[in-house]
């Protein structure tokens, strides 16, 4: 039997935002014993767990935190945890991404010039919530389903998308949303690392037998790349660690792609590269996958 061929995707793993913000809360904790977070830093038990033993105390509210470091997270926040941290005195560290923060201003600037702003996202992400927290009344659309109950018609709709959404999706409800409005203004804000995943794992699924996505299911971006690769090739598994890897997976087949969520850290992907090559020891690794 021929040798089994992995193949990484280029831009499998950690984006620049996930990356940039990971670094400045471990920076922010080597300097000072006292950092809160609203929540998880990103949606991966490994850095989750790597944030805590750093230091880095997760809280449900601010009302929590009586004195110390805000550290706010990649997804960004809402403008009423700026004003709230300040009234309390907080010192305020921001890891918003800077594509994140980018939308943030797009959006007050659609509103400002009389647009009703449509955000086309999950209606519960934290990164929507905080998007949609900066202007008034603005409308979440996550599905084309979403639209069935829409009586209104507005003069002018604003669209801008949250970051790691897939395009698919963003054409599907575009031409819906046309119906409800005389002019329709749309900014693609979906961040260039989530363009070069999609991209990637729209070609990836054709040219392998098996696809491996790695991530934890809590990812909605991961969660969009595993769904992506299943409508391409069925024959494609998430798996959260090389833990959750099965021999069988790699029973007579030539070829193995490997693509990972924007908050999955490289040494995980490197262990499930790794466990492959302990499951067939034929495997090897191709470069420029």
């Amino acid at each position: 039997m021929a040798s089994l061929k992995i193949r990484v995707a280029r831009s499998a793993g950690f984006c620049f935002g996930v990356r940039r913000a990971i670094e400045i809360g471990l920076e922010a904790a080597g300097k000072q014993a006292d950092v809160y977070m609203l929540g998880d830093i990103v949606h991966n038990e490994f850095v989750v767990d790597q944030i805590k033993k750093a230091g880095i105390r997760v809280v449900d509210s601010i009302e929590d935190i009586e004195e110390g470091v805000l550290l706010l997270r990649a997804h960004g926040t809402v403008p009423e945890v700026y004003a709230e941290a300040e009234r309390r005195g907080l010192r305020v560290v921001d890891a918003t991404c800077p594509m994140v923060l980018e939308i943030h201003r797009i959006v007050r600037s659609l509103a400002e010039e009389g647009y009703q702003v449509v955000i086309i996202g999950d209606q519960n992400h934290d990164e929507v919530r905080g998007i949609a927290g900066q202007v008034e009344n603005a409308l979440v659309v996550s599905s084309p389903a979403d639209l069935d109950g829409w009586q209104k018609r507005f003069p002018r709709l604003g669209v801008v998308v949250q970051s790691t959404q897939s395009m698919q999706n963003v054409q599907r409800i575009l031409p819906l949303l046309a119906r409800f409005c005389r002019e329709l203004r749309f900014i693609n804000t979906i961040c260039k690392p989530t363009t070069d995943h999609q991209s990637e794992i729209c070609r990836m699924p054709q040219h392998n037998d098996l696809m491996i996505i790695v991530g934890s299911y809590t990812s909605a971006n991961t969660r969009r790349l595993t769904e992506l690769s299943s409508t391409i090739n069925a024959n494609t598994r998430q798996v959260q660690s090389a833990a959750d890897l099965r021999p069988e997976w790699f029973d007579g087949i030539g070829t193995v792609g490997i693509s990972a969520g924007a908050s999955t850290p490289d040494p995980l992907i490197q262990e499930v590269i790794a466990t492959i090559r302990r499951i067939r020891p034929d495997a090897e690794v191709e470069e420029g996958a």
